[in-house]
């Protein structure tokens, strides 16, 4: 058996600034959610055979988050960059990434990390195997190829289900179920020596400037902003006892506990 596997990856920012986010190399880092779809694959790939591409939408310092993916043994990375993509929001991605897809063909599966962690949606996956017309199984544990509809595991809430699931298919991958592997140094340094990452363009996957971007979202984000929490801390005086009697009074008084 030999199937190929697309998984999804996203390069994320690693804190919100102040107004709209702009990705650079020093603010930007490989989806942490990501990494278990990758280590997903890659077992499957152990165990099957075949090859893995990793995909990803967004700016050329996406490029960095794929030369990761390739250190972790990807046999193939692509890029899809484009000046009309800036403001694209999850369904704009969905018709990108399933046009990519689409042009990756023949695969058998699509996968995808539950969600990011810097716009943390959880929709992207859902949203591409809606647009290419594949099955979607999301919060996947465990996955056992068998001859012909492969048995999958997913945990949801207190229940884990089993199911049987005809290929081609989408997945997302349950972030606590596959322990990402040590990248090895010489792998880094192959990764990053020769960065072999295919870029494509809007042309290149058949999508017109209308489909992305702002044009093509019928939502977007406004601008980012940090909470802040206003805490205060007061330190009590006396003695364990005393300590504890003190702050049973303060609390009663602020209505916490009953009095």
């Amino acid at each position: 058996m030999s199937v190929h596997m697309i998984v999804c990856i996203k390069s994320v920012v690693r804190e919100a600034p102040q107004g709209v986010g702009r990705r650079t190399p020093e603010n930007s880092e490989l989806n942490p959610y990501d990494r278990p779809a990758l280590e997903a694959a890659l077992r499957l790939k152990d165990q099957t055979g075949g090859r893995i591409t990793a995909l990803s939408m967004g700016p050329p310092v996406g490029i960095e988050a794929l030369a990761e993916a390739r250190a972790m043994g990807v046999d193939q990375a692509v890029l899809v960059s484009d000046a009309a993509l800036a403001g694209s929001d999850t369904l704009a991605t969905a018709r990108v990434l399933g046009a990519a897809i689409r042009q990756l063909a023949p695969f058998d599966l699509v996968m995808f990390g539950i969600r990011t962690s810097d716009s943390d949606t959880g929709q992207v996956g859902p949203q591409t195997a809606t647009v290419i017309g594949l099955p979607f199984l999301g919060g996947v544990k465990a996955i056992e190829p068998e001859t012909d509809r492969w048995k999958m595991k997913r945990q949801m809430d207190d229940w884990e289900e089993t199911w049987q699931v005809t290929l081609p298919a989408a997945v997302t991958i349950h972030p606590r179920a596959f322990l990402p592997r040590p990248i090895p140094l010489v792998g880094i340094a192959q990764a990053h020596d020769r960065i072999d990452v295919q870029t494509w363009r809007l042309t290149d996957i058949g999508l017109k400037t209308d489909d992305v971007g702002l044009a093509g979202s019928p939502t977007r984000v406004a601008k980012l902003e940090k909470i802040k929490h206003q805490r205060t801390c007061r330190m009590l005086a006396g003695e364990p006892r005393e300590q504890v009697e003190a702050l049973i009074a303060e609390l009663t008084t602020m209505g916490k506990i009953p009095s």
